[in-house]
């Protein structure tokens, strides 16, 4: 009988993360102050994140950072998630390749960002922080912390971006179980939210205009600290658990992957399960591809420019160098809202321009064809951002079959979708539409910056 799961036992599950940036061939450029542009240290991060998450954004020595005691038992709840051989999708596709899946949507609130919420939380109450601020786009995110937030005994506000506040109610819903407050961003509750509704009165909200709502309401809170679920380079670090299972777990399987996919919003879940095997790339010979899939609608690593931006709308964060649509930019209403920020990570931005992965834009209703079908197959309804890794997976199984070759596919599922049906719902009545951003719109984007 074919193998289809593989687990670890928790005697295996990885007891550090693992820091790409110490032994990535050129490290990334430095962030830069807001005001002065002067070369940040994680001691000018001090008034937004909590002490140990600035030092380890701004760790380019240790390549192996531990994972505190209380971290990883609470990890135990939920990990090691399975790896999965797609064998319904390579049946469906009647393709040669062996299709892998790490399942992160079995996690208690159904994706991978539990992962860094838990450590965040975790962090800012050895600290002795009492609130902690977020923005989350779908919603997954919000949910994450909000839970996490519970669990050491934090109090939480999210600013959930407008456009996924009203579509996707059930997200708002699971934050307010686990007790966090939640605003619809922008929001007249900041100064920052108050702007941008005087000049827009009808702005849908971006993950930038939360960012900026949540910074605000950090720096304006005594003792309160900021938390996000992506683009920063310690929470990428945090989520390096799902690769390193993964490599051990590819090893029980007998295989090495030829491609590592997995969906892009601003470089989380795709650096969790990449960089742990893109090491091999820089140390050991290996030519494994990366590829990060995102919407043609915001394809900022597809055709954003490398630029130092601010990470906020607002320009309230540190200055990073990265492949950006410019933080003004604001996105289509699509359902995949995760995947809807307007840059990248430093160190994916970095590892992007040097040419050691490559980027994918999906259109939105060819996401949801390949979620129907992995659905189908799999019996699994996958998150709206997760189906772009589906989509691009599908894409290469595809040229396997033209080929004939046996490539090895290995992508990242990043949450389940059975909070998102309104979308899938949208999908079936054919009331969905492609938003492709034009290379005009990209310049006008882009020439701002």
């Amino acid at each position: 009988m074919k193998q289809k799961r593989f687990f670890l036992s928790e005697a295996e599950l990885p007891k550090q993360w693992y820091n790409i940036q110490a032994e990535m061939p050129t490290k990334p450029m430095p962030m830069k102050h807001p005001q002065t542009g002067e070369v940040m240290s994680a001691e000018d991060l001090y008034p937004i994140f909590c002490e140990e998450c600035a030092r380890q954004e701004m760790n380019m020595q240790d390549a192996w950072i531990d994972i505190p005691e209380k971290v990883r038992e609470m990890y135990t709840y939920y990990r090691s998630t399975p790896l999965v051989r797609a064998y319904g999708l390579e049946e469906a596709l009647g393709t040669p390749a062996h299709i892998y899946f790490k399942n992160e949507s079995v996690s208690p609130i159904g994706s991978h960002k539990l992962n860094s919420a838990l450590a965040q939380a975790y962090y800012c109450k050895q600290e002795g922080v009492t609130n902690i601020t977020t923005e989350t786009g779908a919603g997954q995110w919000g949910t994450a912390l909000s839970y996490a937030a519970k669990i050491f005994g934090l109090e939480a506000a999210v600013y959930q971006v407008k456009i996924t506040y009203e579509q996707k109610p059930y997200r708002r819903s699971a934050m307010q179980v686990f007790g966090a407050q939640v605003t619809a961003s922008p929001s007249m509750s900041t100064r920052a939210g108050k702007d941008i509704l005087t000049k827009t009165p009808n702005h849908q909200g971006s993950l930038g205009t939360a960012i900026s709502e949540a910074v605000e309401l950090a720096r304006m809170t005594p003792n309160c600290k900021y938390t996000l679920g992506s683009v920063m380079s310690h929470v990428t670090l945090h989520q390096t658990v799902i690769g390193l299972e993964a490599e051990k777990q590819m090893e029980m399987a007998g295989e090495y992957p030829d491609m590592v996919i997995a969906c892009f919003g601003g470089g989380s879940n795709f650096g969790g399960l990449a960089f742990p095997f893109m090491r091999h790339n820089f140390k050991d010979g290996k030519k494994t591809r990366f590829i990060a899939a995102e919407p043609s609608s915001c394809p900022k690593l597809s055709k954003g420019k490398f630029v130092y931006d601010f990470g906020d709308e607002a320009g309230y964060t540190p200055l990073m160098p990265m492949f950006s649509l410019g933080h003004k930019f604001a996105p289509a209403n699509i359902h995949a809202g995760g995947l809807r920020y307007h840059g990248a990570g430093v160190v994916v931005s970095q590892l992007l321009k040097d040419g050691f992965m490559e980027a994918m834009d999906i259109p939105q209703l060819e996401s949801f064809d390949a979620g129907m079908l992995f659905a189908r197959a799999e019996g699994i309804i996958p998150a709206p951002e997760s189906c772009h890794a589906i989509a691009a997976t599908i894409r290469e199984a595809k040229k396997c079959i033209e080929t004939g070759e046996e490539k090895v596919i290995l992508f990242n599922l990043s949450g389940h979708g059975l909070i998102d049906m309104p979308s899938y719902d949208q999908y079936i009545s054919g009331n969905l539409h492609d938003y492709n951003l034009s290379d005009e719109d990209v310049e006008k984007c882009v020439a701002k910056l």
